[in-house]
Order: structure tokens, then C-alpha cells, then sequence
């Protein structure tokens, strides 16, 4: 294997739980490659997996420590970053891995040197979820979180949950101080990456699967729950979000409770669109509804939430070209649905839209704050 510059300065990170084989195979690859400085990080593993850490910590580039209950998989990465910062204070940066045998050493090693060519920034080792073989459940769910992480955060990464990521040593103590404990922490980490304006480099590594263990280990579902609660937390710890919760909730009502008058009087005998159908008065109560609530969202949103100083007009017109796609596709939405379920109830029509409308909120939010209501230079 060609030498490489970063066996010396890069320190990697390899946290574990219950390891088996595999782990040792990794920790074999590490040391024969060359890495100076291996520090594993025992989560609470039971005793009869204490084989591989010992053989692990025979090899005098390992330093092996302990907790001695599972702590999770954040907290692992942290103590070991809290022990190179003590200790290791002449390493450039960490590498964390998975002891699973899905990272392959040279792909650490590609990491490892991408750092030292980028010390100002974070190295995402990423997979291709478009290569043959990969499971659809985990090109699913990948792609899914990548979308999302885009589209509501900003952020363009192909592959969120890697577990391969090069730190340089300047950021660790951040790195330490950031929140979760357990799997969430890997998420949380992009996230207050792009809040402390910390870059990253995408590398391109190589896709390996078990089929036996990924089988029984990945839930689609599952998974990406874990990882949307982490971003849904990160949404509501900006005042601005919880501002925007409170205009919306208020607004919401207020449409809701016009919705309800317009259904009822458009129904009512004696009234032109009595004979309309079904779904053409469920249309035709949205766009009377939204039409004032829209304007009242727009002042709270304007002076309470984002707090904009951009002349009144221009904010105005930039929020309908928001709000008026957003109104469409709601009002088609409920009309289908109304009529597809053959609702002739105005209370169960009500809860059809709240549904609806429920779905559109998280994107209305993100598109306000990141074009309508955008922070200008003081």
C-alpha cells in the first residue's frame, strides 16, 4: 500500500458495541496500513465480546478505553475526541469509522489525507446509493434524508448517515460540546456544522453491504424517524420557528373558522352554490377563507416572526408568490379528497383540511424565512 501522509497525523476513531470479527479484521487493516494512533472506544460491551478489544489493545498503536455501561454511540465519539484533545494534542484531526467492516481502509485513508488538504473543513466520506447492489430499503432512506436535509436546512450532501468522517483538531472541542448521546448525534452534527458555519468536502467511498447483517439491522422507517426528530428539534430550537408555530396556529385558525362559515353558508338553503357540487363549494370556501387569513399571516409573519425591515410592498408580493402556489395546491388537494371520499360533512371536510394543510407548513416555513423574510445586512 502507497504511503500515505496522514497515518501519523490523523488519529482515528473507531466507537463499538458487542463487536465481532469483523471489528478485528478492521483493526488488523488499520495497524497494518500504518496508523500510529488507533483509539477504540468499548460502549458497555458484554463480556463475551471483551476478546476483540484485548486483542485489539495488544497492538501498541491502539489505546483501548472502557465505559462501562452503553452509553450510545455519541457519547463514545466524544470521549474519544475529549482523549485526543488530552492526549494526542499533536494529531491534525480524528477519523471516525464503524467497526462493521463497511469502511475499507483505503477509503479511511483517501479521508484522512482529503483532511490535511482541507483543514478548515469537515470530510464526509459518501457513498453512491446509485451503484449496483445497494439495498433499495437504504437507497430509499438515504435519499429521502437528502432531500430533506437540502431542501429544509440548505445543506447538499449525498450520503447523511455516514459514519465516516474526518474532523480537523481545531473543531473537536465543538464537536464534544454538541448535543446527543446516541445515533441522533451523527445527525445533530450536520446540522450544528451548518449553524457554525464549518464546511464540508464530500469523498467519494467505496459502497460495501452485508446483506445478512444489514437485513437485521436497517429499518427505512424506522431509521429515518430517528433522524427526522433530530431535525425537527434543530427546526424549534430557532425562536423564529417557535414565533412562526404561534402566527401560523393563530392564522390557521382564523382560516379554519372562516372555512367552517363559508361551507356552512354556501350549503345553506336559498344560496346560489346550494346545488354546486361537492367539491366546487369545498374550492370555493378555501380561496374566501384564505383570502383574509392570508393577509393577517402575512403582517404576523412580517413584524412578529421574521421581524423583516424590506419595504412593505416587495415583502408582500414575494409572500403571495409563496402563498398562492401553496393556496392551489391546497385547494386541489382538499377538492380531490373531498370528492374521491364523497364527504358531504363540513366538520369532516374541516379535518380533511387541516391534514392538508398540516403537510405544507415545514416547507411554507423554510421558503418565507430563507427568500420572503430573508435576514438583510444591518
Amino acid at each position: 500500500m502507497t504511503e500515505s501522509k496522514c497515518l501519523e497525523r490523523i488519529a482515528v476513531v473507531l466507537p463499538s458495541l458487542d463487536p465481532d470479527a469483523k471489528f478485528g479484521k478492521v483493526v488488523q487493516g488499520l495497524v497494518e496500513a500504518g496508523f500510529a494512533n488507533i483509539v477504540i472506544v468499548d460502549d458497555g460491551s458484554c463480556e463475551e465480546r471483551q476478546k476483540w478489544f484485548d486483542e485489539a489493545a495488544g497492538y501498541p498503536q491502539c489505546t483501548v478505553i472502557h465505559h462501562e455501561v452503553n452509553k450510545g454511540k455519541g457519547r463514545a465519539l466524544k470521549t474519544a475526541f475529549s482523549y485526543i484533545m488530552e492526549n494526542l494534542p499533536q494529531m491534525e484531526g480524528a477519523v471516525t469509522i464503524d467497526g462493521d467492516g463497511q469502511h475499507l481502509t483505503k477509503d479511511i485513508i483517501a479521508c484522512g489525507d482529503a483532511l490535511l488538504d482541507n483543514k478548515d473543513k469537515v470530510i464526509m466520506g459518501c457513498r453512491d446509493f446509485d451503484a449496483p447492489g445497494v439495498p433499495p430499503r437504504s437507497v430509499a432512506g438515504n435519499k429521502t434524508t437528502s432531500r430533506m436535509f437540502r431542501l429544509l436546512f440548505g445543506i447538499r450532501i449525498s450520503d447523511t448517515q455516514t459514519g465516516l468522517r474526518a474532523i480537523p483538531a481545531e473543531f473537536l472541542p465543538q464537536f464534544c460540546e454538541m448535543e446527543g448521546e446516541r445515533f441522533e448525534y451523527e445527525t445533530n452534527m450536520l446540522l450544528q456544522m451548518k449553524k457554525m458555519g464549518i464546511g464540508f468536502v464530500e469523498q467519494p467511498i467505496e459502497t460495501v453491504y452485508d446483506p445478512d447483517d444489514y437485513s437485521s439491522h436497517y429499518n427505512a422507517v424506522k431509521d429515518s424517524w430517528k433522524i427526522f426528530k433530530v431535525m425537527l428539534r434543530f427546526i424549534f430550537s430557532d425562536s423564529s420557528a417557535i414565533r412562526y408555530v404561534i402566527s401560523s396556529v393563530s392564522s390557521f385558525v382564523l382560516d379554519v373558522a372562516l372555512f367552517r362559515l363559508f361551507l356552512y353558508f354556501f350549503h345553506s338553503p336559498g344560496v346560489m352554490g346550494e346545488n354546486l357540487p361537492t367539491g366546487v363549494i369545498t374550492a370555493a370556501s378555501h380561496i374566501a377563507a384564505r383570502i383574509p387569513s392570508s393577509l393577517f399571516n402575512f403582517n404576523m409573519n412580517k413584524f412578529f416572526v421574521f421581524r423583516s425591515r424590506d419595504r412593505y410592498w416587495k415583502d408582500l408580493l414575494e409572500y403571495y408568490c409563496v402563498c398562492l402556489p401553496q393556496m392551489i395546491v391546497s385547494m386541489f388537494l382538499l377538492r380531490d379528497l373531498v370528492a374521491k371520499m364523497s364527504i358531504s360533512n363540513p366538520s369532516i371536510a374541516t379535518f380533511v383540511k387541516i391534514g392538508v394543510d398540516t403537510l405544507l407548513f415545514c416547507i411554507s416555513y423554510f421558503i418565507q424565512k430563507k427568500w420572503v423574510f430573508k435576514e438583510t445586512d444591518k
